[in-house]
């Protein structure tokens, strides 16, 4: 951490933030380390792009509705014991995958929809936390740690999980990552100990967040960002990787992949989130966006491994460049929003349920066009044309958000009922 004060000159970061991110790195390296693997272990057990896509289609629907039921108990007990639950579930998913085996295949729904809800209680507790604990003038420096720190995760996890996997017979090396993962889980657990207990106050009233929409104009245009997020990240999030072990044959060779793609996105956010700043952050978000679906083309006419590492290069300078600003707008909007304060959770669920209504709709296409194109990926490549449109469409929406504290620009309520906790 003294090397990142030094870096990005800041004299004091605040231990809260601190220790967020410490818990933000161990989770960040446990599912580097095991979570891309799932889906080559299923793989191998069914063979079936279709059956991936379930999988995957039962977590992102398990994940907005968990977020619902955890928003409620973070608003009614405690952010942080949501956030430990969450962690526990994703334990349970692991020791479940250890126990069953080879017989996970039958219970491809039942995994889906465990992972699913340990992914909602703890994105749900993290981003509530994060808007507590950052303020605006801290939010791209978390943002770029964050990103820092999982790019470390994704450097060391996918190559050491492959060369395991790769150097022992049968299952063996699965076993022993998933054994990792629960290791590190448990300390992201004890660590979330040192945290500061926050309790909230007044009832969970999702539906008139929902309904802000009508009176905020930033607002709406934030949760359709988020929803073309979503169309993007659904299928892309496994399908890349299921691409490159297909591709290769080699668990070792996705995990090369993951170590390049996180090694220059490493260098990234340490460089975005050291010059970026607040009035060029749509123009990184309109730059990051149009590389990314520029990099969708790379992997359309001729797919190989070469190809794929190409595009973990590209993806991985345009991340940062749109991630960062990104997520620090998102926080600055819903800061701003009616009742930020009180209805901060509301306003991360909320957010959440568009971001997951575009993951929904991204792979129940990607289930259609295996379907209809018979489990062949020429299909896939078509489709990924389309919704590989979702990063790029973000600058569309959220370059009509304007940030202050003007009426006439900014349709919000009165401005004592706006202001941001922080």
């Amino acid at each position: 951490m003294t090397l990142f004060k030094a870096w990005f000159k800041r004299k004091n970061i605040p231990k809260e933030l601190v220790l967020l991110l410490t818990i933000s790195g161990l989770y960040s390296m446990g599912i580097a380390l095991s979570n891309t693997f799932v889906n080559i272990f299923l793989w191998k057990h069914t063979k079936s792009f279709f059956d991936i896509g379930l999988y995957n289609l039962m977590i992102v629907i398990f994940q907005p509705l968990t977020f619902l039921v955890a928003g409620r108990w973070a608003k009614t007990v405690d952010r942080i014991i949501v956030l430990r639950a969450g962690v526990v579930i994703l334990a349970l998913f692991f020791i479940s995958v250890l126990m069953f085996g080879a017989h996970t295949q039958q219970y491809l729904l039942l995994f889906g929809a465990l992972i699913g809800m340990g992914y909602g209680c703890y994105w749900c507790a993290f981003n509530v936390l994060v808007f507590e604990v950052t303020e605006p003038d801290t939010r791209d420096f978390f943002n770029g740690i964050q990103g820092v720190l999982g790019s470390l995760g994704g450097m060391i996890g996918p190559i050491l999980a492959g060369w395991i996997i790769s150097s022992m017979k049968n299952y063996t090396g699965y076993r022993i990552i998933f054994t990792i993962s629960l290791s590190l889980f448990s300390l992201a657990v004890l660590t979330s100990f040192f945290l500061k207990r926050r309790g909230a106050e007044g009832a969970f009233t999702f539906r008139r967040i929902f309904q802000e929409r009508a009176n905020n104009r930033n607002w709406k245009e934030l949760l359709w960002a988020h929803f073309f997020q979503g169309l993007r990240e659904g299928t892309f999030l496994f399908i890349i990787g299921l691409w490159v072990f297909l591709s290769t044959k080699s668990e070792l060779s996705l995990g090369e992949f993951g170590l390049v793609e996180s090694g220059v996105m490493f260098i990234g956010y340490l460089v975005v989130a050291k010059v970026i700043k607040p009035e060029f952050r749509k123009t990184s978000i309109l730059i990051g966006g149009t590389i990314l679906y520029g990099a969708v083309y790379l992997l359309i006419f001729n797919l190989n491994y070469t190809m794929l590492m190409v595009y973990a290069v590209t993806v991985a300078i345009a991340y940062p460049l749109l991630f960062i600003p990104y997520g620090s707008l998102t926080y600055d909007v819903i800061g701003r929003g009616w009742k930020a304060g009180e209805m901060r959770i509301e306003y991360i669920v909320v957010k959440e349920l568009f971001l997951n209504a575009g993951r929904i709709l991204s792979i129940l296409l990607f289930l259609g066009t295996i379907w209809y194109f018979k489990n062949d990926e020429q299909g896939i490549r078509y489709l990924m044309m389309v919704i590989g449109t979702g990063h790029l469409a973000i600058y569309f929406w959220i370059r009509h958000i304007v940030l202050n504290e003007d009426p006439k620009k900014v349709p919000a309520l009165k401005k004592s009922e706006g202001e941001s906790p922080v």
